[in-house]
């Protein structure tokens, strides 16, 4: 375990998905949310159930948890020590939505094509 660096995944035109998202919470939905962050640049890839899931090829999901909502984080591991959070969306489903997966490995191929130049 030890401390790694959470970077918030921006598309070319600076605007941050999850930032946003976040900052469109309830208060208390957005407290948990940036506490289950904290929690997830603490452990790193530790972090398992009931927080963290791995979805598929390297896409993981933060399952964060207030008042009865559950929120979704997709994230990812970049480079030694960098975890890129993409989006988030209130979960609704029992499972999780297919087209939020497809954003989180287009937001994660975007990032890569960008940052591996």
């Amino acid at each position: 375990m030890g401390n790694y660096e959470i970077v918030y995944y921006s598309k070319p035109n600076g605007r941050e998905p999850l930032r946003e998202f976040l900052e469109s919470l309830s208060p208390k939905l957005s407290s948990e949310a940036f506490s289950d962050l904290a929690t997830l640049q603490e452990m790193g890839p530790e972090l398992r159930m009931p927080h963290s899931r791995h979805i598929r090829k390297g896409i993981f999901e933060l399952r964060i948890q207030a008042d009865g909502d559950n929120v979704r984080a997709f994230y990812f591991f970049y480079q030694r020590g960098s975890i890129v959070v993409t989006h988030g969306f209130l979960k609704k489903t029992r499972k999780t939505p297919l087209r939020e997966i497809e954003r989180a490995f287009r937001y994660k191929h975007d990032w890569e094509k960008r940052h591996n130049a």
